[in-house]
């Protein structure tokens, strides 16, 4: 297929064929300006066109392809044994249901919804209900804090938060509720009194719980045939606090109604949902992604990119706060009829072979995860692997950030027993699916290289001076015209979405990574152009260095950074988290620098290795680079770190902080 932009209207006007449109589109398939010095950034693909994508993930599916029958979903608790099937026919059911609610709460077409949930069923049921009447939802992760949760509320100005009691992550309970009736409190505070909020009950059982302030419980579950299993064996009691001027009962407002909704017919070009990502401010960025372009891009990508067949079962192990949980647990899935597993607990719970246990049970044959969780699960070794079969997987799949080759091999040679091709796709939220990744099978893969671009992208590698490198070089990753499932705008904020992207290199999407091109044309990224440093006039990639500390056997995981040098300018500044059983001690530092030099060179020599017994994560498992840059220059301002798992792992490594760098 041709990659050219001459080709794009032709091959996405084909796939456009598959879906159903209200009104068909006129003008230009995909128009768009990426140069700043030519007016304002626009993109706009099929404008004018209507349709609904709740419609052409679930009614198409259950009446023109007859799937209704077809699970949906496989959902798999916390706890093993924990279970719900959904099918088609029941998901559109409950979508219409939900969606009949929302409109019966004042939610109407162009309003936002903020979704603060679990992994549950119902996360999906709200999502696409909201689609269903034309709002706009905006799922925050349920691993935030109610600052978080405030903030993201306020700035995309939300009229409802729909949210549950809580939920366990491994044996961890999280109040949810309470930390969002902590978020309204802010929110009240800061003049934003958000009137509703709907809360499901997910722990609690009905008959056994009265809501704290209330003055009767909510009804029981009137509607039997909504309860598929109980989530818990046993009645979980949670100190719910209940507001009855704001808080509403999930399945109390379900009782009784519809379960048919006409669909709201939306242009192509209207709001989809609003997704905040981290911004170099520290404010977050509430990156906007439209109906039509993004259900084509989102769809496309997850058929090809995974070589989906009808037969297969797919699990994405991501939480769909994120944006991979968006793309590819809910709408590329199921605008593909597909079959997919979605999982509310941890890899580690209740044991390191959890992951591998439910392959085995529902006959997983791709499968989606994080370089994270693999070096996490790397840590113990193969035989909780080998426990189980997995004879039913045929691909394997990366997100999230660069795979280091080791993890890689590891992935391919013991998860899939080198049977397996391995999609390592790099794309962003703001992206909306896959910009670089192989095709399985298509593509010959090169341990840790995301290889080609995805049809219709264009990529280009710049130097400092915006200048197109060719051949064999390493720069900034851009991209040169835009594909249908690209960000439109940053919400309330569109001169952000220019600076941010589109102002550095007038006339390229600039991504804010960094890229180098081997000699067979294969793109590796080598991490955020913040992680690159400039040593003594030598561009490295933290992401390389880090490579090599990782291939040493006492080493689980490490992180590099920059620290400035009176000399050198930058220096690099390397964390290490040691193996279960090893000391840390010199030796071991001078084996550490020596393995680095001599797998890149002298350049590239560590200045300083600190043990480092854990390392600042968000909770979406992706290391904060940021602030370890702060403990390595010995600088407390931190900044925001709400979004950290743990943050006691700071001062601890304040404290061990390597006493020559001072």
């Amino acid at each position: 297929m041709c990659l050219f932009s001459s080709c794009v209207p032709e091959f996405w006007g084909d796939i456009a064929k598959d879906f159903f449109w209200k009104t068909k589109h006129a003008g230009q398939f995909l128009d768009y300006n990426f140069d700043v010095t030519k007016g304002e950034i626009f993109i706009k693909c099929m404008e004018g066109a209507s349709t609904n994508i709740c419609y052409n993930l679930l009614d198409r599916n259950v009446n023109e392809h007859k799937l209704g029958d077809k699970v949906a979903f496989y959902w798999e608790g916390n706890e093993p044994g924990d279970e719900l099937t959904v099918t088609y026919r029941e998901l559109l059911r409950r979508v219409c249901q939900f969606a009949n609610v929302l409109k019966s709460q004042g939610v109407k077409k162009g309003d936002r919804v903020s979704i603060y949930m679990p992994m549950v069923v119902e996360l999906v049921v709200a999502m696409l209900a909201c689609v269903r009447i034309g709002a706009v939802h905006s799922i925050v992760f349920a691993g935030f804090s109610a600052e978080s949760l405030c903030e993201r509320i306020m700035d995309s100005q939300c009229s409802l938060l729909i949210t549950a009691d809580g939920f366990y992550r491994g044996d961890k309970l999280i109040n949810l509720k309470l930390i969002a009736d902590e978020a309204l409190q802010k929110c009240r505070d800061k003049g934003f009194p958000l009137q509703r909020c709907i809360m499901l009950k997910h722990l609690s059982k009905e008959a056994e719980e009265t809501p704290l302030g209330s003055q009767s419980p909510p009804a029981k579950r009137a509607c039997p045939d909504l309860q598929v299993n109980d989530r818990r064996e046993q009645a979980i009691h949670v100190q719910v606090p209940w507001n009855p001027e704001v808080d509403l009962c999930w399945f109390t407002l379900l009782c009784g109604v519809s379960d048919e909704c006409e669909p709201e017919w939306c242009d192509s070009e209207d709001p989809l949902f609003i997704l905040y990502t981290s911004g170099s401010t520290g404010k977050p960025k509430g990156v906007l992604h439209t109906v039509g372009g993004y259900m084509l891009y989102a769809a496309t990508t997850f058929k090809l990119v995974f070589d989906y067949q009808p037969d297969d079962v797919y699990w994405c192990t991501a939480d769909i706060g994120w944006i991979t949980g968006h793309s590819y647990i809910t709408y590329g899935p199921l605008a593909n009829g597909a079959t997919s597993v979605l999982f509310e607990g941890l890899p580690t719970y209740p044991d390191v072979s959890r992951m591998w246990e439910i392959v085995d049970k529902y006959h997983v044959s791709k499968f989606y995860t994080a370089p994270t969780a693999i070096r996490l699960l790397m840590k113990y070794g193969s035989e909780p692997v080998q426990k189980y079969k997995r004879q039913s997987l045929k691909v394997l799949g990366t997100v999230g950030e660069p795979i280091n080759p080791e993890a890689w091999q590891w992935y391919y040679t013991v998860v899939g027993e080198k049977r397996c091709p391995i999609v390592d796709t790099f794309w962003q939220t703001e992206t909306g699916g896959h910009v670089l990744t192989p095709l399985p099978a298509a593509t010959p893969m090169k341990p840790g290289s995301a290889t080609f671009p995805f049809f219709g992208v264009v990529p280009a590698i710049l130097n400092e001076s915006g200048e197109e490198l060719e051949g064999p070089s390493e720069g900034y990753l851009v991209f040169k015209q835009p594909w249908p499932g690209v960000m439109r705008t940053v919400y309330g904020n569109h001169q952000r979405f220019e600076t941010t992207y589109f102002r550095k290199f007038p006339g390229y999407y600039v991504t804010g990574d960094g890229c180098r091109r081997d000699e067979d044309g294969y793109y590796w990224i080598t991490g955020r152009i913040d992680d690159m440093l400039n040593v003594s006039g030598h561009l490295l990639s933290t992401a390389e260095v880090e490579s090599a500390l990782v291939e040493h056997e006492a080493v689980a995981e490490a992180a590099v950074v920059g620290r400035p040098h009176a000399v050198k300018g930058e220096s690099l500044y390397c964390f290490v988290t040691l193996t279960d059983g090893v000391t840390y001690s010199c030796s071991l530092e001078a084996e550490l620098k020596k393995q680095v030099r001599e797998k890149i060179g002298a350049i590239a020599t560590p200045d300083y290795i600190q043990n480092a017994p854990g390392l600042p994560k968000t909770r979406s498992g992706k290391i904060m680079r940021r602030v370890l840059r702060k403990i390595a220059r010995n600088d407390r301002d931190l900044g925001d770190v709400s979004t950290l798992a743990d943050s006691s792992v700071i001062e601890q490594l304040f404290q061990n902080r390597c006493c020559t760098a001072v």
